[in-house]
């Protein structure tokens, strides 16, 4: 499964801001708002809750037809019905993963810089950013806007522009030359998830 060429808005489904008992909930709902990706992020879970919950999510993307990505742990790809991984620029090399995983399943890789966006071969997509701080990403110095148009003249694979990034500042994103979103904690502590995604969405698409 390859990303979907009107895949524009890129949910996380962070466990940091997600109690795991209410990520199968949470997922309906970023799917019903309309995301073309969902990826399980769960930074301090052991690999067992990881499994468990993947497993679960799996078969609502595939229905849905929305690609679903694991943060980390390419080993469980095959097992739990995922389409890929994302990984980090500190994680295992894309080759490797790739290696694990197969030719068909998607590999994100996150960039930073410039830099680190042409030099992302292999990938099948690239997160750029954060554009902005994000607690997510305390230890990253944001990129801001002024990359942004020159990463997608320079790099062919799709990119999801990411970092602090919320239904009040897409539109900024949008007019610096960004294509494709990810909103994390937008969504995740939205009182209407669904309508929030949809709100993403008009802007995006």
């Amino acid at each position: 499964m390859k990303i979907p060429s009107r895949c524009y808005l890129y949910g996380i489904l962070d466990l940091g801001y997600v109690d795991p008992a209410n990520a199968l909930r949470m997922t309906r709902l970023m799917l019903d708002g309309g995301v073309g990706m969902i990826q399980l992020r769960a930074k301090t879970q052991d690999i067992e809750t990881v499994r468990a919950i993947a497993l679960r999510i799996a078969p609502l993307c595939h229905e849905a037809g929305v690609p679903f990505i694991l943060n980390d742990h390419p080993q469980l790809v095959a097992e739990t019905g995922a389409n890929g991984v994302h990984v980090g620029q500190d994680d295992m090399p894309i080759a490797k993963v790739r290696a694990m995983i197969g030719p068909e399943a998607i590999i994100g890789l996150s960039t930073h810089s410039l830099a680190q966006a042409m030099d992302s071969e292999g990938a099948d997509y690239i997160g750029f950013g954060p554009l902005f701080a994000t607690p997510t990403k305390p230890d990253y110095k944001p990129v801001g806007l002024r990359d942004v148009a020159e990463v997608h003249r320079r790099v062919s694979v799709p990119i999801f522009c990411i970092g602090g990034i919320k239904l009040e500042n897409l539109s900024e994103v949008l007019a610096a030359g960004a294509k494709r979103a990810v909103v994390v904690s937008g969504i995740l502590q939205s009182s209407d998830p669904a309508a929030y995604c949809q709100k993403c969405m008009q802007i995006l698409a």
